[in-house]
């Protein structure tokens, strides 16, 4: 089985500058999604593919052993340009080096590293048990829901629920359909994803694998103190 590991990282970012090279707990926040890697390494055969228009970000992780010829293109680079995209014309360019084709493409988000090998792992083991299954994300349970403590401006200008249980109006939480965040940490597809014409990770055949630890995202600066928080003081219940 061959694996392409994807890690994305475009230089420009307005929210946290400089984010995905940024010292977090003392090693580049991208130096975590590469940990990770190589632990995959000891159970698959993998390949870890960098995608970046960014010359300072080169020149990070191939202190971390990660080397690339292949350069981001400038309409893939910027605020607008769509991840599956980004992804695929790396996985074109990946393959163009070898004479396969990859089996499964992990992409490993920079900005959202709290994940473990073990969550990587179960995930990919729910894609192969399902034949028809197209991709998978991670996710968490959700704190908010939409057919409990969510609401919406209707067209009359009053507000009511995003959403109607089918069983009538949840009155607890508890009794409430199950909703979950994507918390962006990582995406799992077959490679025939890439053939199939679908431009966001969540299709119709889509899995979720829900992580039982915190996941976030890092999109504003005070998300960046919080994770290097955790980190520096060891307040994660889980190894990375």
């Amino acid at each position: 089985m061959n694996i392409l590991i994807t890690l994305c990282a475009r230089g420009g970012s307005k929210g946290i500058p400089g984010k995905n090279i940024k010292l977090i707990a003392g090693k580049p926040l991208i130096a975590y999604s590469i940990d990770l890697a190589n632990r995959l390494k000891e159970k698959w055969n993998v390949k870890v593919a960098l995608s970046t228009d960014d010359s300072e970000i080169k020149s990070v992780v191939a202190a971390y052993d990660v080397f690339t010829e292949y350069v981001r293109p400038k309409y893939l680079a910027t605020d607008v340009a769509g991840k599956i995209d980004t992804i695929k014309d790396l996985l074109l360019y990946e393959e163009s080096l070898v004479d396969y084709k990859y089996d499964f493409i992990l992409d490993l988000d920079v900005t959202s590293p709290l994940r473990t090998a073990e969550d990587v792992i179960k995930a990919l083991e729910l894609i192969i048990a399902n034949s028809e299954v197209k991709n998978l994300f991670s996710v968490n349970q959700a704190a908010r829901n939409p057919y409990f403590n969510m609401v919406e401006e209707n067209s009359n200008g009053f507000y009511s629920l995003v959403k109607t249980n089918p069983d009538g109006s949840a009155m607890t939480r508890q009794s409430a359909p199950k909703v979950y965040d994507l918390n962006a940490s990582f995406y799992w597809y077959r490679r025939s994803f890439f053939d199939s014409g679908d431009k966001t990770a969540i299709t119709d055949k889509s899995l979720i694998y829900v992580m039982s630890h915190i996941c976030f995202d890092l999109d504003h600066p005070v998300d960046f103190l919080f994770m290097e928080y955790l980190l520096q003081n060891n307040k994660l219940d889980f190894e990375l």
